[in-house]
């Protein structure tokens, strides 16, 4: 073994190797785009967090949203990469990539300061810096939460060893302040408290009884700290405070779920069959681990699991449990390992559930893991105690495992560079996924292609004939194509199977209204408000259907709501901007109000959009500044003749020639509304 005292050196070359390693494995990460599949809601389509670090951006953050569950430390961390790096998809995926990185080192540090053994330590860390049930955590954007309370973690990690050392209450505090921060990323660091305990037993051995030696491997406290011995009882009370904030956030992320309404209930999913998948599960995790192939981000829920699979996998989660505490004395590291790994995972296992639960989730064994790596760094050695070439033997297997990860690894991040790859690689490696067949038809409309799309949406539904969602998709796809009969009936199937979905209310409203039905038109948008009051898409709706009636008043009420819920709605702006500039009637116009709305509009389209450069033009027209008028105009209607249509570009050579001659743009709203 080293001595990492005296060799300190070791520490970083081993560092290095951990952050070269991770680098090569991710490095086509940061030219991968964004997901539909909860990177919508979480960054691109998020109008909180588009305002960046605000004082009410923040509040935001720490309420009980209509997004997600209550992670407000997580809302921050994507509100500082949008205001650091806009919608540049390749610097929220770094972030991810320096938060693993960053969790991996803490790791291989922390351990080496509580064990003193520097390769185990390595190995455990590499092991979680490359394995390729990891990547999910990593290369979905939307997963920030599961990497930042991990770092957050590794950091209480490590204030608790540096406690274990010399307990201190300063050094307390800074075990539960980072604790609390970690809560506030992700509920996952509830069962920390009880980690510590394991840790207190091994390698800490804080308690006050013989020491566990660790098998043949015994700790050298020459190379490690002399960690406090407590009695039983005080290392039990001191956990106390802990588990109390983490009570607190178990309580609010509650409430949190039962406000967005996602809890499953045990009558759609009994808790006999998600206590079968869950013993199942933690077997599959194993195997996954050791044999880590046919990853997806999705692998459907069981309808029923065999009593066979039930039974084995209870049986041998039960021996395994058994035999590490026959050995805890001689080999704790087996039940510190395997513990580790049966109670980090029990929240993630499927007793509780709420959304889109699947049976497993690469995501929920990031940390999990941990424990395992453990078990297979310090009982490998200890297998082959005997062999005569055991540190050639030990290299040789070490870099065939992290070599063979690494590529693995590799290959796994590629499926991730865009919601089409990535959910045409899960279809491929599941079966009747009708989510995997939706979220593909989803991505393959944001590319244009409706036909594909339109393919796997009734996929899904062949599937699974109560996806609500996949009825609202398939009904756009088919709206599109002018198909409105058959896109209302799915409109309708979709609102049958849940009566308060609001895009489908919306959706459905809006071809009413291709159709000229005023009044069912207007039903359904109100009733998408009455399911979701800030849902902007509704408000939008309204105020172009109320100008198009020529009810003015109300369509610039409902275009301001509209903005204010969601200030980058290109479509509001840009509606609101030419109404308040242009309208006939001097009582709806606002020169001043509808330069500011044009200009932000420009700025959203970066100067290169015909019609947010005509809508300026007209305000500037309107305020009496026609220089800038023409200017702008002039710019309109050279992209207009590039880029189309042909109605914009001759609209504009008539607007331009009233500028010119210093006279601002009128239009009838009677026949021509918004």
């Amino acid at each position: 073994m080293v001595d990492i005292k005296n060799r300190p050196r070791w520490k970083f070359i081993v560092s290095l190797f951990l952050v070269v390693m991770i680098l090569t494995a991710y490095w086509q990460l940061p030219a991968h785009d964004f997901l539909e599949f909860d990177d919508n809601k979480y960054i691109t389509q998020n109008a909180h967090v588009h305002k960046g670090i605000t004082w009410e951006s923040i509040a935001w953050a720490f309420s009980i949203t209509d997004v997600a569950y209550w992670h407000p430390l997580t809302w921050v961390s994507h509100m500082l990469d949008y205001q650091l790096f806009g919608l540049t998809s390749g610097m929220h995926h770094l972030m991810n990539l320096f938060l693993h990185m960053a969790s991996s080192l803490l790791l291989f540090l922390v351990l080496n300061r509580m064990t003193g053994a520097l390769w185990q330590s390595a190995f455990v860390a590499a092991m979680f810096a490359l394995h390729p049930l990891n990547v999910e955590s990593v290369a979905w954007a939307s997963e920030r939460k599961n990497v930042l309370s991990t770092f957050f973690w590794m950091l209480t990690l490590t204030a608790y060893a540096a406690y274990a050392e010399r307990p201190s209450i300063n050094r307390y505090l800074l075990i539960l302040w980072v604790f609390a921060l970690g809560l506030m990323a992700k509920p996952m660091l509830v069962t920390l408290p009880l980690v510590f305990l394991l840790l207190d037993y091994w390698p800490l051995c804080r308690f006050n009884l013989e020491r566990p030696h660790g098998g043949k491997q015994k700790i050298d406290t020459s190379l490690v700290a002399e960690f406090q011995r407590s009695p039983v009882l005080r290392l039990l009370l001191e956990k106390v405070p802990l588990l109390i904030i983490s009570a607190g956030c178990i309580y609010v992320s509650s409430l949190s779920m039962k406000h967005l309404g996602v809890v499953i209930s045990t009558a759609s999913v009994p808790m006999k069959l998600r206590i079968a998948n869950a013993l199942v599960s933690y077997l599959s995790y194993i195997e996954k681990m050791i044999w880590p192939q046919n990853l997806a981000v999705y692998y459907p829920y069981p309808q029923s699991i065999p009593l066979w699979q039930v039974a084995g996998a209870g049986l041998v989660l039960i021996c395994i449990s058994f035999l590490v505490l026959r050995t805890v004395r001689p080999k704790p590291y087996l039940a510190v390992g395997w513990f580790w790994y049966i109670g980090t995972l029990l929240p993630a296992i499927g007793l509780m559930q709420a959304g889109l639960w699947p049976a497993i989730a690469d995501r929920f064994a990031y940390v999990p893991l941990i424990g395992l790596f453990m078990v297979v760094a310090w009982g490998v050695p200890e297998i082959i105690a005997k062999c005569h070439y055991k540190r050639i033997v030990l290299i040789i297997l070490a870099f065939g495992v992290l070599s063979a990860f690494m590529i693995c690894t590799w290959f796994q991040v590629r499926h991730w560079q865009n919601g089409v790859t990535l959910f045409t690689h899960n279809l491929n490696v599941t079966h009747n996924n009708s989510l995997a067949h939706y979220e593909l038809g989803n991505a393959l409309e944001q590319q244009g292609k409706f036909d594909k799309a339109l393919l796997h949406f009734s996929k899904a539904l062949e599937i699974n004939p109560h996806y609500a969602e996949a009825h609202n998709h398939l009904g756009h796809n088919l709206a599109r194509q002018k198909k409105y009969k058959d896109a209302i009936d799915h409109y309708n199937e979709a609102l049958r199977i849940k009566p308060a979905y609001t895009e489908a209310h919306n959706n459905l409203g809006t071809v009413l209204a291709y159709q000229g039905n005023f009044k069912e038109a207007v039903y359904h948008f109100n009733k998408a408000l009455e399911s979701n009051p800030k849902y902007a898409g509704a408000y939008y709706n309204l105020g172009k259907l109320y100008a198009n009636h020529g009810n003015i008043e109300k369509a610039i009420l409902l275009y301001q709501k509209t903005i204010e819920l969601n200030p980058e709605n290109s479509q509001a702006l840009y509606n609101l901007s030419w109404l308040t500039a242009t309208h006939e009637n001097e009582k709806f116009r606002n020169g001043e109000k509808a330069v500011e709305l044009a200009e932000k509009l420009c700025k959203i389209t970066q100067y290169n959009q015909p019609l947010a450069l005509d809508a300026l033009a007209a305000a500037y027209a309107e305020t009496g500044r026609f220089d800038a008028a023409v200017l702008t105009a002039q710019r309109a209607l050279k992209l207009a003749l590039v880029l189309g249509p042909q109605e914009l570009a001759l609209g504009l050579k008539k607007r331009l020639q009233l500028y010119q001659a210093e006279r601002p743009y009128r239009q009838n709203m009677k026949k021509n509304g918004l």
